[in-house]
């Protein structure tokens, strides 16, 4: 029997899936439910076997490894495992530079 994780949601998470899916419904409602349901179910699945995911290629070419990443296409689940819980941190889109964004919202986050 596998041990189980916490998936915890991050604030910045949940509102980049909020932009995601009110983005989509501006054109197709139906579509945006599916893909929300899609992008929820698949990240609380994390709660097993949360290793699965693949490290985040721009970061681990810096050196950086503990970030992991889901791909729902054409979007990237961002996430970090610490101890039993797995913190969803950000959903990406793929089609966008990831380096960029990440830095932008390290610089503006606050300490």
């Amino acid at each position: 029997m596998s041990d189980k994780y916490e998936v915890i949601w991050s604030y910045v998470a949940e509102n980049d899936l909020r932009n995601i899916i009110e983005y989509i419904a501006r054109d197709s409602p139906g579509n945006a439910s599916k893909v929300f349901k899609k992008i929820r179910q698949k990240a609380s699945n994390l709660h097993i076997l949360p290793e699965r995911g693949r490290i985040v290629q721009e970061l681990r070419d810096q050196g950086i490894l503990p970030y992991r990443e889901l791909i729902i296409s054409p979007w990237r689940v961002i996430y970090r495992i610490s101890g039993k819980n797995v913190y969803v941190l950000s959903i990406l889109d793929s089609r966008q530079n990831i380096e960029d964004i990440l830095l932008e919202r390290l610089l503006n986050s606050k300490l």
